[in-house]
């Protein structure tokens, strides 16, 4: 409380001096501009000089905050249009996902201007363009997205290829994956496309080729590139086997030598190679391959095949099916191959045991057709009709069940 009476006294003193001041000193302005003057005392010019400094800084206040809110204005505005963007492409990625792909376009179109990620809006826009059978806009599309970004090169060659391969245009496919496959360290999902479109093709010898590849950058899980490398082998053996000029088995030998080692041990592509050269004549050399093949692991289908090769001494041929017999009296593949040889042979009574052996072991269609063939030649003709019956439902498993007509008891004679 005394130092506030203490504070009044003082600025009581202080005003008393300053009004004395100004009536012994008033001083004197005189501002002069063209034709015009202004006169007045110190002490006022003060006081109106300082009202001038509190507007203009009043004024520039103002202003900034003018601006500003301008500026905060433009901004609401351009966060309205992103979260609007945001939206569209929010709505036009579900629509795409459930198929609407007319909505899909025109939705992601519409948030691409101000999207974050337009190149995202434009790739799926194509995508839809390709489902709607629009390859116009979907190549429109592509190239918008190509400008979205200096790095979207890949993204865009990806996204036409996958596009192709579902057109199955798959040579145009190989051609846009081979330019973006230049770094595939970089993107291995260029090399699964790539075996895809090679796939569709069945080049097989650029299968190959790429098989390494795939196995250096695990674009495939194990079990995946075993099945493939099986079949790249088994059809480049195909291919063999068909063609139309040359040495046909000495083209097959060439191939079998170029297979890996640890797939010629595949019971699967040593099947396919003993067929191959079957069809190409060279008895021969199928008989080898299977005899050796079966000396190291029996295998009942290569027993199989080995009634199909042709060689001059059937007698000899036969003696050695024989001897397999030895070890393995119930297969029913060897007892079938061994039939067929006694066929051969013209030993009918011997090929008959051996194909019913077969078919005590398991029946089926292809034993049931042997003995139809061999009886019906023996003049047996109703067990012959009864195995070609048995074996032709034995092949058409999938028959639906159907009433049949009852047999009618045989009329009796007059008397």
């Amino acid at each position: 409380m005394r130092g506030l009476l203490m504070v009044a006294l003082l600025a009581l003193l202080l005003g008393v001096g300053v009004v004395a001041l100004i009536e012994n000193q008033p001083g004197y302005v005189l501002v002069a501009y063209g034709h015009y003057t202004v006169e007045t005392s110190l002490w006022v010019g003060l006081v109106l000089l300082a009202l001038l400094a509190v507007l203009l800084y009043a004024a520039i206040g103002l202003l900034r905050k003018l601006f500003s809110g301008q500026r905060s204005i433009a901004g609401w505005l351009g966060q309205r249009k992103t979260r609007r963007a945001a939206r569209l492409t929010h709505r036009g990625l579900i629509n795409f996902i459930e198929g609407n792909w007319e909505r899909a376009r025109r939705q992601l179109i519409g948030g691409a201007e101000h999207s974050e990620v337009p190149l995202l809006n434009y790739l799926i826009a194509a995508r839809a363009s390709f489902q709607l059978s629009e390859p116009d806009k979907m190549r429109e599309y592509l190239g918008v997205a190509e400008q979205a970004g200096s790095d979207a090169g890949i993204a865009v060659e990806l996204t036409q290829a996958e596009l192709k391969l579902q057109g199955g245009q798959y040579e145009q496919a190989v051609a846009t994956l081979e330019r973006a496959g230049r770094n595939a360290g970089r993107h291995p999902y260029v090399l699964k496309l790539l075996h895809k479109a090679y796939f569709g093709l069945e080049d097989w010898d650029a299968l190959l080729k790429l098989l390494p590849e795939l196995r250096k950058h695990a674009v495939l899980d194990e079990p995946a590139l075993l099945e493939l490398e099986r079949t790249v082998h088994i059809r480049l053996l195909e291919h063999c086997a068909t063609a139309e000029s040359g040495d046909v088995p000495a083209a097959l030998h060439q191939r079998w030598q170029a297979t890996p080692t640890a797939l010629r041990q595949d019971k699967v592509i040593l099947r396919n190679y003993v067929g191959a050269l079957i069809h190409a004549g060279d008895a021969s050399g199928a008989a080898k391959v299977i005899q050796r093949a079966l000396k190291q692991d029996w295998d009942a289908d290569l027993a199989r095949l080995f009634g199909y090769v042709e060689l001059p001494d059937a007698g000899r041929q036969l003696a050695q099916a024989e001897a397999w017999l030895v070890d393995h009296p119930r297969d029913h593949q060897l007892l079938l191959t061994l039939g067929r040889l006694a066929c051969r042979h013209e030993l009918w009574g011997k090929a008959r045991d051996y194909f019913e052996g077969s078919y005590r072991q398991r029946r089926t269609a292809e034993v049931c057709a042997e003995l139809g063939r061999l009886l019906a030649a023996l003049g047996e003709d109703r067990e012959s009709a009864t195995y070609f019956r048995e074996g032709l439902l034995l092949r058409e498993k999938s028959l639906p069940l159907l009433p049949q007509p009852k047999q009618r008891a045989p009329a009796l004679a007059a008397p």
